[in-house]
């Protein structure tokens, strides 16, 4: 692939920002007001702090691991191609397909009640599969127009976003934004952190592009942590000014479009409009960016074996196939759970991958360097949140609850009736190692023949 079709830095942080911020400050702000209260800037940037942990990961495996694979790629290095580690290709190409059900139930929220309609089944289904449609007939043009898509679509929506904190945090009522920090405010801290640390999931998609990217061994690293850093400033921000502004009953009240509703006490009924359409564009551009995330990990992953031949296809979006499946799934979602319990189970999905990597990353210590006791941290952490997860979902959605554990078990069974009908075996990870040993030999020894051949 030439550079021109490649996707560069500034391009990499937008498909990364786009996903982070259209699954959080829009699609999910009412959640985390109804859980946080006061406490939701501190949550943003606590989460921020934690996704540093596993980015520091991401950054350097994929500085090394050039793959559109990605984390399932650096799994598969770290421990090897086996049951659980297929079955962990299943779970994460599906983390994206269930991402997108979460992105676009937020973009029918939005969308719905700026043009007057009613927000029913049929309308919220429809509104679903039209935004779909339309990002995946984009997909089908690769990756350099999805690139500039999203670059396009991610300045929109910052400028608005931008508007609402300069013109918004004048009228900040600062006892609204007082942290809470009793027992009930820590323990609503922790509950919001566990499902909010959904809102930083987007950085991997940096990791799921560097085949298309131009030197990836020197941007994935800037991508993961320049992204990280805007959109934990971005979430801080505007929760402030929206927390700040907005009576906490009324935000919950309006948990579908609440940023929007927060911009009517010092913007009116143009506010709620223009923030309404910011939405829009913010989470059709989470939308692009993971249809274009799930088609590379579809296709890296059925390269190397491990899923089935029928998504090994560049422009796998782009055929019928795909198209249902990956349409039919998400919209499953949509329908079948609210918007908290996809938040929730998407959460805990990324997080499971997320200790993998870190187990990885261990094991794969000696090859690719690492702080040891970053890399532990980080595991122990991750876990922690993991746990607390599990038990908010517990005393708050069961069907959340068992809805992870379906989606757990059903990659499992999946990669376990894939491997019998296909009679594939498991792949030794090491002639990877020994093709990229080969190949830096090849590219000292061919300039070196080059010399002698002109010498003589």
């Amino acid at each position: 692939m030439s550079n021109q079709k490649k996707i560069g830095l500034w391009q990499t942080i937008a498909l990364a920002v786009g996903t982070m911020i259209g699954a959080s400050i829009f699609s999910i702000f009412g959640l985390g007001a109804r859980i946080a209260g006061s406490n939701l800037p501190l949550v943003f940037l606590i989460s921020g702090l934690i996704s540093l942990l596993i980015a520091y990961s991401y950054a350097l495996l994929g500085k090394h691991i050039i793959s559109n694979a990605g984390p399932m790629e650096f799994i598969l290095r770290g421990i090897g191609d086996n049951l659980i580690t297929g079955s962990l290709s299943f779970l994460f190409w599906f983390s994206y397909v269930v991402s997108i059900a979460l992105f676009a139930k937020g973009f029918a929220g939005y969308l719905l009640p700026l043009i007057h309609l009613p927000a029913n089944a049929a309308s919220m289904g429809l509104a679903e599969l039209g935004v779909i449609l339309l990002f995946t007939a984009l997909g089908v043009f690769g990756s350099a127009a999805v690139g500039r898509a999203e670059s396009f679509i991610v300045m929109i929506k910052l400028g608005i976003l931008g508007l609402f904190v300069v013109l918004g945090a004048g009228s900040i009522q600062p006892e609204l934004i007082t942290p809470a920090l009793d027992t009930k405010g820590i323990h609503n801290i922790l509950n919001a952190t566990a499902i909010f640390f959904l809102s930083y999931m987007g950085f991997g998609l940096v990791t799921n592009a560097s085949e298309n990217m131009i030197n990836p061994a020197r941007n994935v690293p800037r991508a993961i942590y320049l992204s990280i850093l805007i959109v934990t400033l971005v979430y801080i921000f505007v929760a402030a000014v929206a927390v700040g502004n907005l009576p906490l009953p009324e935000l919950i009240k309006a948990q579908d479009n609440a940023l929007a509703v927060a911009a009517k006490p010092f913007l009116g009924n143009l506010g709620y409009i223009l923030v309404a359409i910011g939405a829009l564009f913010s989470i059709s551009s989470a939308i692009n960016a993971t249809l274009f995330g799930g088609a590379n990990v579809a296709y890296a992953l059925a390269r190397d074996g491990e899923l089935p031949h029928l998504f090994e296809r560049k422009i796998w979006f782009g055929s019928m196939e795909g198209l249902y499946l990956t349409a039919g799934l998400g919209l499953l979602f949509a329908l079948m759970f609210n918007l908290n319990g996809i938040a929730s189970i998407t959460s805990s999905v990324f997080m499971v991958i997320y200790l993998f990597v870190l187990a990885a990353h261990w094991r794969l210590r000696p090859q690719y360097g690492g702080n040891p006791l970053i890399i532990a941290c980080g595991f122990i952490i991750i876990s922690g949140v993991f746990v607390l997860l599990l038990h908010y979902q517990w005393q708050a959605n069961r069907n959340a609850f068992y809805g992870t554990w379906i989606t757990i078990g059903a990659s499992f069974l999946i990669e376990l009736v894939y491997r019998n009908i296909s009679s594939r075996g498991f792949i030794k990870r090491e002639f990877l190692k020994l093709e990229e040993e080969t190949e830096k030999l090849k590219n000292k020894v061919l300039p070196i023949q080059h010399q002698k051949t002109k010498s003589d």
